[in-house]
C-alpha cells in the first residue's frame, strides 16, 4: 500500500481509527440487537415496535459502512470478523431468549446511550488530533443516537 499522506502521522491516524473502530463495533452490536428485537417483538405494541426497530436497524446498517470507510481513509483496517467486533464493543449481546417488549425498549435505550458516550470519547480523540472529518462523523452519529434514545425513553416513562 502506498504511504498515506493526509496530514496526520501514523500514530495519530491509528489513534483516531481505534476510536472509530470502537464506535463501529458498538454500532454493529446495537444493529444486531435491534434486528433481533425486530424479529422477535410480541405484544400489543408489536406493529409499531416492529416498524420502529426496522427503521433503526436500517439506519445503523448504513452507518456501519460510513464509519468503516472513514477508518480505511485513515489508512487503517476496520475489524473484519464478528469476533474482532465483539472484542471491541461494550454493548451487551442480544438476549438468548427474547425479553418483553418493554425490556427490549429499555435495553435498546441503554445501548444507544452507551454508544453516545463512547462516540463522545472518540470525538475527543479526533479533535485532539485535529481530525475534523472524523469528529464531524462522530458528531452526526451522536445526534442520531441521542434522538433515538429520547424516543425510546419516552416510550418507557
Amino acid at each position: 500500500m502506498t504511504q498515506v499522506n493526509i496530514g496526520f502521522d501514523e500514530s495519530t491516524r491509528k489513534s483516531v481509527a481505534s476510536a472509530l473502530n470502537n464506535t463501529l463495533a458498538d454500532t454493529y452490536q446495537l444493529y444486531m440487537k435491534t434486528h433481533a428485537y425486530h424479529w422477535n417483538v410480541t405484544g400489543p405494541q408489536f406493529h409499531s415496535l416492529h416498524v420502529m426497530f426496522e427503521a433503526q436497524y436500517r439506519e445503523m446498517w448504513a452507518a456501519l459502512d460510513e464509519i468503516a470507510e472513514r477508518v480505511r481513509a485513515l489508512g487503517v483496517f476496520a475489524p473484519s470478523s464478528g469476533k474482532a467486533l465483539s472484542d471491541l464493543t461494550v454493548i451487551d449481546n442480544a438476549d438468548a431468549t427474547p425479553p418483553s417488549a418493554t425490556v427490549m425498549i429499555e435495553r435498546l435505550l441503554e445501548g444507544h446511550e452507551t454508544l453516545v458516550r463512547r462516540a463522545r470519547e472518540g470525538i475527543g480523540t479526533a479533535e485532539e488530533a485535529g481530525d475534523a472529518a472524523s469528529a464531524d462523523l462522530l458528531t452526526a452519529r451522536i445526534q442520531i443516537h441521542e434522538k433515538t434514545a429520547w424516543m425510546l425513553r419516552a416510550m418507557v416513562q
